[in-house]
Order: C-alpha cells, then structure tokens, then sequence
C-alpha cells in the first residue's frame, strides 16, 4: 500500500472509531427514543376497559388513552407507584412520586411525577386524549423511570382531579399494569 492510501486507510478507520464512539452517547434517553409501554386497563370486575400507550420522547413521554366503560364527565388520571393491581387496587400504592414531590399541578412546591391531567368520558363512555409528560421516563435506571423494580400502574379515578395538594378524584375506577412492550 503506498503513503497515500495508508493515510486514506487510517483516516477512515479514525472516522470510524469517532462514529462508534459517538453512537454510544450518554445523553439521556436517547437510546430509548421511539420505546413503548402499555397498560390493559381493567375494572375491578375485571372488564376490559382500554389502552394507554406511552411512547418514550427526548424530553419525556407521550401517554395516549383509548378508553371505555367510565361514566361521562372527567376522571382524574395517575401513573401510581406499583405494578400491581391485584388483588384488589390499593394494590398500585400511592401515585408516583420519585422525588418526593407534592401533589397537584396547583401546588406552589410543584407536582409530582404521578401527576396526569384530568381525561373526559363522552356521554357513551368512551374516552380518548394525548398528552405529554416531561416528568417520567420508560429509560430503566434513572430515578424517574416508571419501569422501575416494583413496576408502576395507570389509575382511572371516579372523579376528576382537584390539581390542587389533595387529588379529591375519589375511588379507583380503572386500573392497569404498565409493561414494556
């Protein structure tokens, strides 16, 4: 190989190294970009009620809720702190809050990451919304990561939320496990 080629050679083979090592960035999240998980939402007599999906962003997660079978009006809506909720849903703790905020989007200290707007049931009892959260993520090992140890779960509430410290949205409607998929 003459001078000319083997400079070549090693030039590509240093911009190779380079992309490589760029490619495993330690930027957060990036490698989970475009991840998903879901939650079977059941009643607690067990009847299938729908679907939330969440899809990881750069700066949080897209939670889409396709839902059924809720009374019309606004229920609150919650990532809970366990992934379970089995046998009945007390199971799924408290709403998540890996920082030990406060409730409420009203909350002059700020609201934990648990905290959903509220969802509205059309008169058939059907549901539908999208929204965003920037304070969860599906990225394991990061402290905001509701696919932590003990997993987390979406609840259905049979009111809607106050936002303000105390959730006021009543009894548990609707509950559902939060898997990867």
């Amino acid at each position: 190989m003459n001078f000319k080629a083997s400079v070549c050679f090693a030039m590509t083979v240093a911009l190779l190294a380079t992309v490589a090592v760029a490619c495993e960035t330690d930027e957060p999240g990036l490698a989970d970009i475009g991840a998903t998980a879901s939650a079977e939402i059941e009643s607690p007599q067990g009847e299938a009620m729908g679907t939330v999906t969440l899809t990881q962003g750069s700066q949080g997660v897209l939670v889409s809720a396709d839902l059924s079978g809720l009374t019309p009006g606004g229920h609150g809506f919650h990532i809970h702190e366990t992934g379970s909720c089995k046998p009945d849903f007390s199971a799924a703790g408290d709403h998540f809050a890996p920082e030990g905020i406060e409730h409420g989007y009203f909350n002059q200290n700020g609201h934990h990451a648990g905290d959903l707007p509220n969802i509205y049931a059309h008169e058939d009892g059907t549901a539908r919304a999208d929204f965003f959260s920037g304070a969860v993520t599906l990225e394991e090992g990061k402290s905001n990561s509701i696919l932590d140890g003990d997993g987390s779960a979406i609840i259905v509430h049979e009111k809607p939320d106050t936002y303000g410290a105390e959730a006021g949205a009543g009894g548990r409607v609707g509950c559902g496990v939060i898997t990867r998929s």
